[in-house]
């Protein structure tokens, strides 16, 4: 008989490793909402940003709900979508699959910008009030209301909680830890202790609070590691075209060399692509539903979060990988990831570079705590514990494993996570594929609206009588 641990291993193994499932379903999601939607991510790249203008504020018509604005909702959505994944993934990408295993990471990132187009709208048309008069939404909810399928919705959000809730968080607290160990010689009991002060501290504030962190954090650690990169590339400005040539180069196998590396390239990008961006995870429309967006209709959050693929792929991913391609230095499929980034910013950067990379990790990672709290704290009105001793009991039991997971050794938790994550992206595909015609519809909707009304000045609203859709909207949001 199969221990508990073999039956994990099996599982990971068909979803995540040989059998690679997941990189063919998230491939099959990519390339349908891309021709369901007309490359709505090509051909609408430009009104993504025209989006983001009135960003900032959240819609007032209906002063008695207390959403969160569109910019607040898709900061919370890079918390999590930017992590360690930006820093050690794509290194691991590249030893493992050469400097061709970017260009595919781009060319997976394009089509997830489609996948969460799709997600996050029907995150957004799906939601729900809960009694902080604050907006929940997600999977769960859009499979329960549009495709009435109960079973499925727990099953999504029991892998939510597993992974999100607690094995993603604990992993990402040991990943802190570590770096400021090595950094600094700090203790792990002690940063712990730090770190879990620091999340109950922004938690326990709500949602509100959490988007405010984000609103903060982000863009800040964004925009530093982009200026050192961009720095970096001036630094070395004459080895850029050769650089360029040779990630195109290797992605298809032209050079002599790379030739038997042509398999890897394209398994190694399109794996840490999804695995970077999120997108088909279900893990965004989260913070996706929880927005009152300007314009008011459910596509806008569409663009909002489509740009977060966008940003961590196309933009913060691209830079972790310049960083280590411009540095006069080896690389080999054994070196770990975060070490060979380490490697490459200390090389061109000095010694000075360790702290720059323990201090980018530290914040990368530690948003991805906060945020991966928000996702699973919305799950909890699915359940009816949306109340004062069920966020008493979660936050406590999410704090425990965060204080745990940064002195604990994680690798039987983090193959549950994988685990949780796989279930959680093979439900979420299933049911947005069912989904696909009020996709079609909602997108059309707000299309034909672009037309006719001033989309910059906010005036496009949308009412749930205005389109054909699956199942039922909660009374009150999208209608009077």
């Amino acid at each position: 008989m199969m221990s508990f641990e073999e039956i994990v291993a099996s599982i990971n193994n068909i979803l995540w490793g040989e059998g690679q499932l997941l990189i063919y379903v998230l491939l099959f999601a990519g390339f349908w909402f891309s021709y369901q939607l007309k490359l709505v991510q090509i051909f609408n790249f430009r009104h993504m940003f025209s989006v983001m203008k009135n960003s900032g504020k959240a819609n007032d018509d209906e002063t008695e709900n207390s959403g969160i604005s569109s910019l607040q909702a898709l900061f919370i959505g890079l918390s999590a979508r930017v992590g360690t994944g930006n820093l050690a993934g794509v290194a691991v990408a590249i030893s493992l699959g050469g400097s061709g295993a970017i260009f595919w990471m781009w060319m997976i990132a394009l089509l997830g910008m489609a996948t969460g187009f799709a997600e996050s709208i029907l995150g957004q048309l799906y939601k729900v009030s809960d009694d902080q008069k604050e907006y929940r939404g997600g999977p769960a909810y859009y499979i329960q209301q549009g495709l009435n399928q109960r079973w499925l919705a727990i099953l999504f959000s029991l892998c939510l909680f597993l992974g999100y809730g607690f094995s993603f968080s604990a992993m990402q607290a040991n990943t802190i830890a570590d770096s400021l160990n090595h950094a600094f010689n700090i203790p792990s009991i002690y940063s712990g202790a730090v770190i879990t002060l620091l999340a109950g501290a922004i938690v326990l504030g709500g949602l509100k609070r959490i988007a405010r962190f984000a609103e903060l954090i982000v863009p800040f650690m964004g925009l530093a590691f982009i200026l050192v990169a961009v720095t970096i590339t001036l630094m070395n400005i004459s080895a850029v075209p050769a650089m360029l040539y040779d990630i195109i180069s290797s992605a298809f196998g032209l050079q002599e060399a790379g030739a038997g590396m042509l398999g890897a390239a394209i398994k190694n990008g399109i794996q840490r692509g999804l695995y970077s961006n999120e997108a088909g995870a279900g893990s965004v429309p989260h913070a996706a539903a929880s927005a009152r967006p300007v314009p008011n209709h459910p596509v806008t959050q569409g663009y909002v979060q489509m740009l977060g693929v966008f940003l961590d792929t196309m933009v913060l991913c691209t830079c972790t990988a310049v960083i280590i391609l411009l540095a006069d230095i080896n690389i080999s499929g054994e070196m770990e990831g975060i070490r060979l980034t380490q490697n490459a910013i200390t090389h061109h950067l000095g010694e000075n570079g360790v702290y720059f990379v323990s201090a980018a990790i530290s914040l990368f990672a530690f948003t991805s705590v906060v945020a991966n709290y928000a996702y699973a704290e919305s799950n909890l009105h699915f359940f009816k514990l949306d109340n004062k001793i069920g966020r008493s009991l979660y936050t406590v039991m999410y704090l425990a494993m965060v204080f745990w997971g940064a002195s604990a050794s994680l690798k039987q938790v983090w193959s549950m996570a994988d685990v949780a994550l796989g279930l959680m992206t093979l439900v979420n595909v299933v049911a947005i594929v069912q989904l696909t015609p009020t996709i079609v519809a909602l997108t059309r909707d707000y299309n034909a609206k672009r037309k006719i009304e001033n989309v910059s000045a906010a005036s496009m609203e949308f009412k749930s009588t205005d389109i054909i859709f699956q199942g039922k909207v909660e009374p009150g949001i999208w209608h009077k």
